[in-house]
């Protein structure tokens, strides 16, 4: 079977549903791959009800319901049977209506999102060329790479236009001012967080032509080379998206803004932006920019746990805890496993990433390390998490140094 005839039946199963309970994971490729359910489903007349959560509980899941998994469920072994799981983590389901690029030899790492995955069913139920938009959404919200079948539906988006492609800063915000003190994506040491000094190199480098772009881009550089990696510096500049039919038309804002309120407990807002709800754009730019000012604070004030081995952090604000790892992981100069630990509800959420030149399975390690100790964890090779209980986390970090000494 090919993951388009797996794509099918899981479309099939929905179409024959009068109600569907849809769950999406709290970033944005799971916000934007549930939106893409709930719009093909709306457009056929089905009743759907909607939630965002930042994981999935077998109890979540009620035997009289027709129940569909975005961006989440794959890493579990003990989900009911004709439970329909759209995912593209590490595989542990063994379903019917299971898709997952893994599945069938393909990279979920990078080459196919979850919200992809969903392009994909909805394509089977109707005319839903446009839902390319949304699929986008995940590709940037995880960092994949627009290659292989994510390349072929953003190429279909393209040619429909529906999106346009361009060249520029590929950072979140209203204004060149706004990119570059609230950025994260990279992160600007020195600059993000500080809107006086962002106004003024926006001033005085940077008058919006390609000239203007390079003497701000250099001026940035320079400023923050010595504490970033060529990763960091060379993302400052490539492609970006403008959606024709989304409410906010920059890709990669509207990812950042449904990401950034998925974190803060409003994945429903997220989602509203996805189904093209205008009247909520205010609202949810500024918990955006909360958000994203709160995880520069924590980068900043962020300190280290231990002194040798993986490098852990304690982090006091649960939702940036895990954007917190991913830039201390792909922006900086640290060449070990990067793992970010804070309370919520009397538990502990770990989010665990890894650099770009380590080569370790880290969904595996989470796994592992957070089951000894009573918890769950799971995830993708090099972006994982796991949840441990409050009187656990000690034997947890010992498991986790062990396995990464």
């Amino acid at each position: 079977m090919s993951i388009e005839t797996s794509a099918g039946l899981v479309a099939e199963k929905l179409e024959k549903s009068d109600y569907v309970r849809v769950f999406g994971h709290h970033d944005a490729d799971g916000i934007a791959a549930a939106s893409i359910i709930c719009h093909a489903l709306y457009r056929q007349g089905k009743k759907f009800h909607l939630s965002i959560k930042s994981g999935i509980k077998p109890e979540d899941i009620r035997s009289h319901e027709i129940t569909v998994l975005c961006d989440l469920g794959s890493s579990m072994e003990d989900l009911p049977e004709d439970t329909m799981v759209i995912d593209h983590h590490i595989p542990c389901f063994n379903g019917e209506y299971h898709i997952n690029p893994r599945l069938f030899g393909i990279d979920g790492e990078l080459d196919l999102a979850a919200s992809a995955v969903a392009y994909m069913v909805a394509d089977h139920m109707g005319d839903n060329r446009d839902l390319c938009s949304l699929a986008l959404l995940g590709m940037i919200g995880d960092h994949q790479e627009i290659a292989g079948k994510n390349a072929g539906i953003v190429n279909e988006g393209i040619a429909n236009q529906f999106i346009t492609p361009g060249r520029g800063i590929p950072l979140a915000g209203d204004d060149i001012t706004e990119k570059i003190y609230t950025a994260t994506d990279p992160y600007l040491p020195g600059i993000s967080g500080n809107p006086e000094k962002a106004q003024k190199m926006a001033e005085k480098f940077f008058d919006n032509s390609e000239n203007g772009y390079e003497q701000l881009l250099s001026a940035i550089v320079l400023e923050t080379a010595s504490a970033n990696n060529e990763r960091a510096m060379c993302s400052l500049w490539g492609d970006t998206w403008e959606l024709q039919r989304a409410v906010i038309h920059d890709a990669h804002t509207l990812a950042s803004v449904t990401e950034s309120c998925g974190l803060s407990g409003r994945g429903g807002l997220a989602a509203m932006l996805c189904m093209r709800n205008d009247e909520t754009v205010d609202e949810a730019k500024e918990i955006a920019l909360k958000h994203r000012l709160e995880t520069i604070e924590a980068i900043a004030s962020a300190k280290r746990y231990n002194e040798a081995g993986p490098a852990i952090f304690k982090i006091e604000n649960p939702s940036v805890s895990s954007s917190v790892a991913d830039v201390l992981a792909r922006d900086g100069l640290l060449d070990v496993p990067v793992l970010t630990i804070a309370k919520i509800n009397g538990n502990y959420s770990v989010s665990a990433r890894c650099p770009a030149k380590i080569n370790i399975d880290l969904s595996t390690v989470m796994k592992e390390a957070a089951e000894s100790a009573g918890g769950t964890g799971g995830g993708h090779r090099s972006r994982a998490g796991a949840k441990i209980g409050e009187d656990q986390l000690m034997p947890f970090i010992k498991n986790i140094e062990e396995a990464l000494a």
